[in-house]
Parts: structure tokens; sequence; C-alpha cells
């Protein structure tokens, strides 16, 4: 493509841009001045976080930052190549061998982000005559690396085991069939039926894979994730997670049977081809997932957190959907004025995320909340009523308050 023909393509983006940011609505890539906590500051000012995935609010543990010192002083900044070369430290081997045991798997691999852990295997596991079966609001991660394998994709409809199923009844029998998940779905807050998935999944033998990147740290047994909420995880082939979320740090993991890990550790390209976590990511990790084995309290507070803002937000006639987590949508139900409340909640003191189409369709363009367990009940009752003054003052048709 010529310099001329690419100015004309992405110009044309750039006036939707500009449109946004003529009417000062543009909001993504907002500079926080500070830690990520519930409290950040922007532009000077302070402002309440809603908008963070740090679920258990370990991003400023002191024993986290000190772990990672820690290892930048033993070990470097870096690994300067990928795990299946020079880029293997003992202590990704730790990690990796405690991430198995903690969500009862036989083995495990990391990857240098979330992204890639799922790149990885979808890319790779499945091939030209086979089949990925894909959850229709699924990551973007989840469907960039079915994208990448060569095999014929069909998505389902949303968390709808009927639908599954017949999809499933048109595929040759004998052919090698996936299913790929979120465990919680990281815009709609809702959590796979898992159970129920993995009946179908076996009348038509077909594998399970979940991404569990919103689900660690905060459902299952010691958070250990979608699987072991349910108590499927000897059914579920394959969990998928990251640590940029609960485990307050930057990277990723697949767990599964030995012989699925030794495959993937040789034919994953996002793996092979990336340079390995670096030392203090995967120290921070390790002490993070201590942390979280060991005071459960953490999860508690941010139940306690989660169920409380939820009640709140529905006694004031907010419409959250389905949700079922830490994560609340606000439907809003409208592009632009899911983007206005957006800037007036962040100049009233209220960071949140805005939802809108392509990303869902403009019908379901919502807020999006999440929970830590830091938050307090105050500022959970600050954003609250800071929320339902924007929502009122815009006559939001979804808010009937």
């Amino acid at each position: 493509m010529s310099k001329g023909k690419l100015n004309e393509k992405t110009s044309k983006f750039l006036l939707e841009l500009d449109e946004l940011k003529a009417k000062n609505l543009y909001a993504y890539f907002r500079p926080i001045q500070s830690k990520q906590d519930t409290e950040v500051v922007i532009d000077g000012k302070r402002v309440l976080m809603f908008g963070s995935n740090s679920y258990l609010g370990l991003t400023i543990d002191q024993r986290i930052i000190e772990a990672s010192q820690q290892a930048l002083a033993k070990y470097g900044t870096g690994c300067a190549g990928s795990r299946f070369l020079n880029g293997t430290l003992d202590i990704h081997v730790e990690l990796e061998e405690k991430l198995a045991a903690f969500v009862g798997k036989e083995s495990a691999i990391l990857f240098s982000t979330g992204f890639q852990s799922n790149l990885g295997p979808l890319s790779c596991i499945t091939g030209r005559n086979d089949y990925i079966l894909l959850d229709e609001r699924n990551h973007a991660s989840i469907i960039d690396g079915s994208r990448l394998s060569f095999s014929k994709v069909i998505k389902y409809a949303h968390n709808d085991i009927q639908d599954l199923r017949d999809k499933l009844s048109r595929i040759p029998e004998d052919s090698f069939k996936l299913i790929a998940t979120d465990g919680i779905f990281s815009m709609e807050g809702d959590i796979v039926d898992l159970p129920e998935l993995i009946k179908v999944a076996n009348e038509f033998d077909a594998a399970v894979m979940v991404d569990d990147a919103h689900s660690l740290g905060v459902i299952g047994e010691r958070g250990a994730g979608t699987a072991s909420h349910f108590g499927v995880t000897d059914q579920t082939d394959m969990i998928m997670g990251t640590f940029s979320k609960s485990l307050a740090s930057l990277g990723g993991f697949v767990a599964a049977d030995k012989s699925t890990i030794e495959y993937l550790k040789h034919k994953a390209r996002s793996l092979m081809f990336s340079a390995s976590m670096t030392p203090a990511s995967v120290a921070s990790t390790l002490k993070a997932l201590e942390i979280i084995e060991n005071e459960p309290e953490h999860i508690e507070k941010l139940w306690a957190n989660t169920n409380y803002a939820k009640q709140l937000l529905l006694e004031n006639g907010f419409d959250l959907g389905n949700t079922q987590s830490p994560i609340l949508p606000v439907f809003i139900r409208n592009n632009e004025k899911t983007y206005i409340i957006t800037k007036m909640l962040q100049d009233d003191g209220v960071f949140v995320n805005p939802v809108v189409a392509p990303a869902v369709p403009a019908e379901e363009s919502l807020i999006r909340l999440s929970l830590m367990a830091t938050h307090t009940f105050d500022q959970i009752d600050e954003a609250v009523d800071k929320m339902a003054k924007a929502f009122k003052s815009l006559e939001v048709e979804s808010f009937i308050s």
C-alpha cells in the first residue's frame, strides 16, 4: 500500500476521533499520575477509580513491590530471549509449578501477556480440518487466536448451551472440536454455565478451554477460577489465566495435562517467538499468588463490596443486566450518552470505562464499573450518588429511578 493510500485509510478513522475530541468526549488513553489504587490522580485531581481490573487491590501491596525489586536486583530487567531458548529462569519454572497446583492441573506454561496466552494454544491446537467453537462475547484474544489457526470457526449465542449443541450437531462426528469460552465475561460480568457446557462437550467429544482472566482471585476455591467454582476442574481440558488483574503483575499462563503443555512449549508461536516474562513480573506474580492462597480475606472483601455496590445500584434504578461478578455493567443503551456520562463522571471525580459500538451493539452500550477489595463503602456510596446525578441530568431512558 502506498503512503497516499495509507493516509487515506487512516484519515477516515481520524475524522471519527476528531469529532469525539471536538466535543470533549474522547475517553481513552487517559494518563494516570499515581498508583493503580481506589483513588488515582488525573490532571492533578483526585478521582475515584472504578475502572480497574485490580480486583484484590494488590498492585499497591508493599510485599509485592518488594518482591519485584528483589528480582530486579538478582536477575536484571529482562531475559533477552524467549523461553524456548535462553529466556527460562528458575523462577519461571517455580511459578509454573505453583500455578498448576493452584488451578488443579498437572502442568502449566507461562506467556508474556494474557493476550498471547490465548493466541498460543488457539493458533496451534487445531488445524485446517478441525473446528473451534466460540461464545459470541468472548474476549478479542480468543477471537484472534482462532483466526490464526486455519480452523473452521463457529460462534454460538452468548452463554446459550442449546445453540452450542445445535452448532456441534452439524459438525462431522469424527472431526476434532475445541470449545473456547470466557469464564467471567469481561463486559457483561456473567459467568459461563460451565457444567452444562461440559455436558454438551462430552456428548460431542469436544475439548474445552476456559479463559479465567477475570475469574482468578475472584471465584472458586481460594480464587482458583471457574472450573473450581463449579467443581469441574478434571473435566476442563485447558485453563488460561492472566496476571494483570487479581495477580497484580503482567503475563499469563495455560494449565493442562503434561502432554498438552509439552505440545504448547514446542508449537505455540506466541511463546516460542516472544521474549519471556520479565523477572520482576514473575516475582510479583509469585508473591501475589502466595497472598491469595494464604489470605482469603481479600476475596471475601471483594465480594462484600460487590454485593453492596450491586444492591445499591439496583435500588437506585440502574440496569445491570445479568452480571454475577465484580464487573458491573451499567447500561445506557446510547453511544453518545455513554461518552457524555463518562466525561461527566470524570469531571465529578469518578473514573469509569465506556463500552460502545462496535465493541457491543449500540443498543447495549454501557459504562463498566469494576469493584476492588480495597474500595470502601463510602467510596461506593459517593460513586453511585454521582452516577445517579449524571443519569438524571441526561435523562437516560434505561435509568428508572
